[in-house]
């Protein structure tokens, strides 16, 4: 394998950059804006699974969003925007039957909305199919 020079990723780490920088306003946005920072957690958590199931099931099915648009939407954008660490001290801080049904909610939804990515996806994919010619 070929060992390559970090500065060859520049304008990879540039872009990650970018949707890092744009995912934790708008998560800083969701937290003024929503009135609880269980709500504002779950809210990112749960959009951050749907956009990421999307993403993954595309990247399977049809593959049209390039390396560099899976790098600023996945690791840039998706991962500065959603936070595992803030969902778990949110847990925590609460009572303990909040805490418990914080947690089987977020789990639940977050699933739910991977499946409702993985369905845009298949959609999306399928809608962009030419249609087979059938020949007499």
């Amino acid at each position: 394998m070929r060992q390559t020079h970090p500065l060859e990723h520049v304008e990879t780490i540039l872009i990650i950059a970018v949707g890092g920088f744009a995912g934790a306003n708008l998560r800083y946005f969701v937290e003024l804006t929503l009135p609880s920072s269980l709500a504002a957690t779950m809210t990112v958590n749960v959009l951050g699974s749907m956009a990421l199931g999307f993403l993954f099931y595309e990247n399977i099915l049809g593959d049209t969003i390039s390396e560099s648009g899976r790098a600023i939407m996945a690791t840039g954008f998706i991962s500065s925007f959603t936070t595992y660490s803030t969902f778990i001290i949110d847990a925590i801080s609460t009572t303990p039957l909040v805490g418990v049904g914080y947690v089987i909610t977020s789990y639940g939804l977050g699933f739910t909305a991977v499946v409702v990515g993985r369905a845009s996806a298949r959609r999306v994919t399928a809608s962009n199919q030419l249609p087979l010619e059938v020949s007499d």
